[in-house]
């Protein structure tokens, strides 16, 4: 079955069409960069370019870089605070008249690891970690999705919540070092060790591209591993979902 699977990032907004039984990705991704408001009626339009690229009519999947519930946002994130209580799924099916169902990104991209990918199979509290913008987590027992297991959240220091510190747009802010900025992506997985003793940690995310340049610095006993589809997890995780999940915005 084909679907349009796309993922919305801080930086980027990403889709295209995926084949939802093998996890194959049918086209090359269309990007358009996310809004500098990252308010919702202008994200909304990004989102209608990309389903108008594809000339698609059809159920739409789409993983959300904040906390979402029954298609709901509850948290703004690194998003314009007016997404907050707005119902994703219905915007974006009005805005397209494509029916979405709409998810935290990184349980997307979870989704497409524990399908296809190295988390396939695998037992126990295995744990999807994006490094973008934000510091993304998904989390997965025995195979089953736990929603919203936001653990960039937690808060840290003097700052309201580690990924301020800790993602890959602190790295670019700092200009930090891979060795210095690899080191506080450590720190933030001894704590999620600390907290919920996962089995199984899978790294994603635009900067799981450069791992063999941060990979050494990971010290935590669990077992961390790079997911191979990386970047295109979130796309091929969300087509997918939508098969799942249940929470589709409704066509009036």
């Amino acid at each position: 079955m084909e679907i349009l699977g796309i993922d919305i990032g801080g930086s980027g907004i990403k889709g295209a069409l995926v084949n939802a039984e093998t996890g194959e990705m049918l086209t090359e991704r269309h990007r358009i960069p996310t809004p500098s408001s990252r308010k919702p009626e202008d994200m909304a339009k990004v989102i209608s370019q990309i389903v108008e690229h594809f000339k698609y009519n059809g159920p739409v999947g789409c993983g959300f870089p904040t906390i979402v519930k029954n298609g709901i946002c509850l948290s703004p994130g690194n998003l314009h605070p007016s997404w907050v209580d707005v119902n994703i799924d219905e915007l974006f099916t009005k805005v397209t008249g494509n029916e979405f169902t709409v998810l935290n990104d990184a349980d997307a991209a979870g989704y497409a690891s524990m399908n296809y990918g190295v988390g396939k199979g695998k037992n126990g509290l295995v744990l999807m970690i994006t490094i973008g913008t934000g510091l993304g987590s998904g989390a997965f027992y025995n195979g089953i999705l736990l929603p919203n297991f936001e653990l960039g959240q937690i808060p840290y220091k003097k700052h309201k919540k580690i990924e301020e510190w800790a993602a890959a747009s602190a790295k670019e802010r700092e200009d930090l070092s891979y060795e210095r900025w690899g080191k506080r992506f450590n720190k933030f997985l001894r704590l999620v060790e600390l907290i919920v003793s996962p089995d199984l940690i899978i790294v994603g995310g635009g900067t799981s591209k450069k791992w063999k340049e941060f990979n050494h610095l990971i010290t935590i006993e669990t077992d961390v591993v790079k997911a191979e589809l990386m970047n295109h997890a979130g796309i091929i995780g969300a087509a997918v979902a939508c098969l799942r999940e249940q929470h589709h915005g409704h066509l009036g």
